[in-house]
């Protein structure tokens, strides 16, 4: 066999790359539209929960692109709600990259900071193309690596007026608006409830960790005209939620429609949300083919679980800055 070797780029890497928001953006835009074009591979996700006494489970992501990304990739990301007690971010994790011709490994990606990147700018494309233009105020529930990229990319496209984050500590909770307040250059607000934080909001989003589905989401609590993003891996939003949809949106349906965690699991499950229901995919919308947001009062919900497209194709972006400034290491394989 002729020597290979791969491009190995770990999570110190990762930031010293130092991605800008638009770059985030371009990328996940990229692979999303190649999906929503049918230039694409996926396999809906698949979890193992090993039982060896730790409060979580691993995602296991698969997806392939053709020209120009030409990339395979299997990210493999934990999710493990007490990790914080360890000092711990819950979701730790790698992408794996292969040439999907021949299935020669051509990079090994901290999957935890892009974990954190690809789902924030996944939320923001889609407040890009559901929200109203006119959104000001932003309620996000949730304070793990997820949000902060939720709320950062948000704030960089509509620029809010009013900012407002919750999450289940305390501690966590300011520490998250604190830092937020310090990169955004403006007041973020910590509530110290549900309601509080979502009633009246323009774009609400729901990354919630719970440890088992829990109602905590009110529907009655979404203002009409509202963009409404609920991705915790359990579910934390009433029945009733998407009886009040104009929209209902995700970003692949093969993984939405089945398997064992989601925040619209029960909504599947009882045939609320169905492909009779589902107005398209986010990738369709990127690409032109279906229409995103027609009139301010509709009410839209977007469900996205994660995909191993935006994973690649943002990972495929960081291969590629990485090249231009020499960062990461070259690790022989054969």
């Amino acid at each position: 066999m002729q020597p290979i070797h791969l491009q190995y780029l770990n999570a110190l890497d990762v930031q010293a790359l130092a991605l800008t928001d638009d770059e985030v953006l371009a990328a996940v835009e990229q692979g999303l539209a190649a999906q929503g074009r049918r230039e694409t591979v996926i396999e809906p996700r698949m979890h193992l929960v090993p039982n060896a006494g730790g409060n979580g489970h691993f995602n296991v992501l698969r997806g392939a692109f053709r020209a120009p990304i030409n990339l395979a990739g299997v990210k493999v990301i934990s999710d493990f709600v007490d990790n914080y007690k360890e000092g711990l971010p819950s979701e730790i994790g790698l992408l794996l990259l292969m040439d999907p011709r021949n299935g020669v490994p051509k990079a090994i990606i901290d999957g935890s900071h892009l974990t954190d990147m690809r789902t924030g700018a996944v939320t923001a494309i889609g407040a890009k193309h559901l929200a109203r233009k006119g959104s000001r105020v932003l309620g996000h529930i949730g304070a793990r690596g997820t949000a902060y990229w939720n709320v950062r990319l948000l704030d960089h496209l509509f620029h809010f007026d009013e900012i407002r984050v919750h999450s289940r500590r305390p501690e966590s909770r300011d520490a998250f608006a604190e830092r937020l307040s310090k990169d955004l250059g403006k007041p973020v607000v910590a509530t110290s409830d549900w309601r509080s934080c979502v009633e009246g909001a323009d774009i609400v989003v729901e990354a919630s960790r719970l440890n088992e589905p829990a109602p905590m989401l009110k529907t009655q609590w979404i203002k009409p005209g509202a963009f409404v993003v609920p991705y915790g891996t359990m579910s934390a939003v009433e029945l009733s939620l998407t009886d009040i949809m104009s929209k209902m949106v995700v970003d692949d349906w093969g993984q939405c429609k089945s398997g064992q965690f989601g925040s619209l699991r029960a909504h599947v499950e009882a045939g609320k949300l169905s492909e009779a229901t589902l107005h398209a995919e986010m990738g369709e919308i990127v690409a032109g083919l279906k229409p995103g947001r027609e009139r301010d009062d509709e009410t839209i919900l977007f469900w996205h679980r994660g995909l191993s497209l935006s994973d690649i194709a943002l990972g495929h972006a960081m291969l590629e800055k990485a090249a231009r400034l020499g960062i990461g290491q070259t690790l022989r394989y054969a």
